[in-house]
């Protein structure tokens, strides 16, 4: 009589790959999540696609950084290499994913580049992306994810897309991305570079409304899917999103939240299992049809199992 069902389908399975490597080097701070190479992200994507997950978040972490984000729209660049691998390797079998968003690639670590006075330029931000959300597409990615949060950033990114040959290619716009401390480490996670903070263009914790706002606007520039980050402190934000987006909705389980359950498990004050796919249940019942988790794996292997 369970009301609400946690699918291998409804997983997104968030993933790093590191230029350079030559192995997966473990994420300290993150417990059993690594940057990876180029052959060790094949083969997790293979393990990924055989557990039935729906779908891979890719986020590249390049060993440059500069004021615009160069690899960001380099074809060359490590996220699109990695796209082009993932292609190659798993082609249709599972939907690709790409964070559409400079802060991996900017020597600040903002998400846009800077004027002259050190503040976010949202429009010159803007034509970046466009470009970038073309190379991504070029590159095999069949749904970008402009996480930025600058004004407008849908509606360019589309208007870009279609300009360029790829109209099949879907939107995952972050519309309620708040300026969260769960972030912590996933900075580590894609070495950031961010001094200071985000507080001028992610959203304030203390707002509700404002969620609903800001996926309008989204929807209204093309949106394929909206999105609501971080997950378990924004359950109620992500009841309301999907009590009115008319779009598939995501939720992001993001770094703190993985981490802190890793931690309590680890210490034995949680059952992990249990844990995790409670807290996967409750995104899910919150409204979620897609959850971003770093468990994606591993809580498709225990479903499946379960259901055996």
């Amino acid at each position: 009589m369970s009301e609400t069902s946690v699918e291998p389908r409804h997983l997104v399975l968030p993933m790093f790959v590191r230029e350079g490597a030559t192995e997966p080097a473990p994420i300290p701070s993150m417990p059993g999540v690594v940057q990876h190479s180029r052959d060790s992200l094949r083969k997790a994507a293979v393990d990924a696609v055989s557990a039935g997950v729906g779908g891979l978040m890719l986020f590249g972490v390049p060993t440059k950084h500069d004021a615009t984000g160069s690899g960001a729209v380099d074809p060359e660049g490590v996220l699109n290499v990695a796209l082009r691998d993932l292609s190659a390797e798993v082609g249709d079998d599972t939907v690709l994913m790409a964070d559409l968003c400079l802060d991996e690639f900017t020597d600040h670590g903002h998400c846009g580049v800077l004027d002259d006075d050190g503040a976010v330029d949202n429009d010159r931000t803007l034509q970046i992306y466009g470009e970038m959300a073309v190379v991504q597409a070029h590159s095999g990615a069949h749904v970008v994810a402009p996480s930025g949060m600058m004004d407008g950033q849908v509606g360019v990114i589309r208007e870009s897309l279609d300009a360029t040959g790829f109209g099949d290619t879907s939107i995952l716009a972050y519309s309620a991305k708040y300026a969260s401390a769960f972030y912590g480490p996933f900075r580590e996670a894609v070495d950031s570079q961010l001094s200071g903070d985000r507080k001028t263009y992610q959203q304030d914790p203390a707002n509700g409304r404002e969620a609903l706002r800001e996926v309008d606007l989204d929807l209204a520039e093309g949106a394929d899917m909206v999105m609501v980050k971080p997950a378990m402190s924004y359950l109620d934000v992500l009841r309301d999103v999907a009590g009115v987006a008319d779009v598939p909705v995501a939720a992001y389980q993001v770094s703190g939240e993985y981490s802190m359950i890793e931690a309590a498990a680890a210490n034995g004050w949680l059952d992990r299992q249990r844990t995790v796919l409670e807290t996967l249940t409750s995104i899910r019942r919150a409204g979620a049809d897609v959850v971003l988790t770093y468990w994606a794996v591993e809580a498709a292997q225990w479903l499946k199992g379960a259901q055996a």
